[in-house]
């Protein structure tokens, strides 16, 4: 197989060869019509070495993972091969100046943008596509219905709803201001009630399992709307595959497994502080780390029944990331918890979210002053929970 077909490759200039279905119809055209140019020779052996390369790559690494000691050569393997395929040539990259395009995995099959069917609306951008994955990531965290509202790969407004109008509406009572021109992921078909809202405002993109065709008709008003849909969506969808994450230097790769941690149990982690959390802490803290994941680094959340109300993000100072939490916040603050990606290094961190407010933190712990930390916690009557997972986010 992989013989013949690398040898008629090689002789491209006297073989017509064909690995890919979709091109039978264009060589029997070029046939028919005495058309089979070199250049259509060329391009038709080349596909052949990039078929035979993948098919090379995967006995590689299936070979790799049977050598005994090497418990992680099929994650991290010596050579690390990746077959991507271009799916799209994008108008230009991050910046005007910047070229740009889009590969998709191939043999991937999560639920994601990647995969997804744009239904309407001007092409997508390389933006786009950035803050799309961050907004549906994020919203395939709940098994509730909810909604999520990301500016610039950040979150600016999460929320949990009875209805997915319902979850919008309290994710844009975050930051209104903000999530002017955002990107919307919902993890539930969405309905008419919610096409009128999002109609409402300017949006840039809309990804969601599903439209009703009331509300997709209604969205399509809205002719430069991107609108994708990724088709059927579990909770255990997240993660299958390689669940590799990569990350480009220059001149090289850095390669980690995606942070798919999450908490199944708060009440069984530890509680430092004198006050527990209340069953109202409890479940808000538990919807606070999962938003808290996926907000950069230093990240701060607060929360309350279901909904952000604060979020600071990407400060090179903890405590600065709490501060901005309250200025950012629209809604009132008193009553909230909050969650940190990380542990607090000093005490300051904790007096300033007491001060604006905040009842009940969750966080990893791990510092040399965590004692100073609880302390602090409880000087202020607040609960603490430590859940030691740290989730930086670069």
């Amino acid at each position: 197989g992989p013989s013949m077909l690398r040898s008629a490759a090689k002789n491209h200039e006297d073989v017509l060869v064909l690995v890919d279905p979709a091109d039978y119809s264009q060589v029997l055209d070029a046939i028919k019509s005495g058309t089979a140019t070199s250049a259509l020779r060329r391009e038709l052996a080349a596909k052949v070495f990039q078929h035979t390369a993948r098919y090379d790559s995967l006995i590689a690494g299936y070979l790799e993972k049977q050598v005994q000691g090497q418990e992680e050569a099929g994650k991290f393997p010596a050579v690390l091969s990746l077959q991507y395929e271009r799916a799209e040539t994008l108008r230009y990259g991050e910046n005007p100046h910047q070229q740009g395009a889009f590969y998709r995995e191939l043999g991937s099959h999560e639920p994601s943008v990647s995969r997804a069917k744009v239904l309407h609306g001007k092409a997508m951008s390389y933006n786009n596509y950035l803050d799309a994955n961050s907004a549906l990531e994020l919203a395939k965290e709940f098994a509730e219905t909810a909604a999520v509202i990301v500016k610039h790969n950040n979150p600016c407004g999460v929320a949990l709803g009875a209805s997915p109008v319902e979850a919008y509406v309290r994710a844009r009572e975050t930051d209104p201001v903000s999530a002017f021109g955002g990107v919307i992921a919902f993890n539930r078909p969405v309905d008419l009630a919610a096409a009128k809202e999002i109609t409402s405002t300017f949006v840039e993109v809309v990804v969601a399992p599903g439209y009703q065709e009331d509300a997709l008709a209604e969205l399509k008003r809205k002719k430069d709307l991107r609108l994708l849909d990724i088709g059927p969506l579990t909770l255990d969808a997240r993660g299958i595959g390689d669940g590799l994450d990569l990350k480009k230097l220059v001149g090289g790769l850095i390669v980690q497994d995606r942070d798919l941690g999450v908490l199944t149990d708060l009440r069984a982690l530890k509680v430092p502080s004198k006050r527990k959390p209340t069953d109202e802490e409890y479940a808000a803290c538990a919807f606070a780390w999962k938003v808290c994941k996926h907000v950069k680094s230093n990240a701060i959340v607060y929360v309350r029944a279901g909904q952000t109300v604060g979020i600071g993000a990407g400060q090179m100072s903890r405590v600065d990331s709490v501060k901005l939490a309250g200025m950012k916040a629209v809604l009132p603050v008193k009553g909230c918890v909050m969650a940190s990606d990380a542990f607090f290094p000093f005490r300051d961190g904790l007096d300033a979210a007491a001060q604006a407010g905040i009842t009940a933190v969750i966080q990893p712990g791990g510092s040399i002053r965590d004692q100073e930390v609880v302390a602090a916690a409880d000087e202020h009557q607040m609960a603490m929970i430590l859940t030691g997972m740290r989730h930086f986010r670069h």
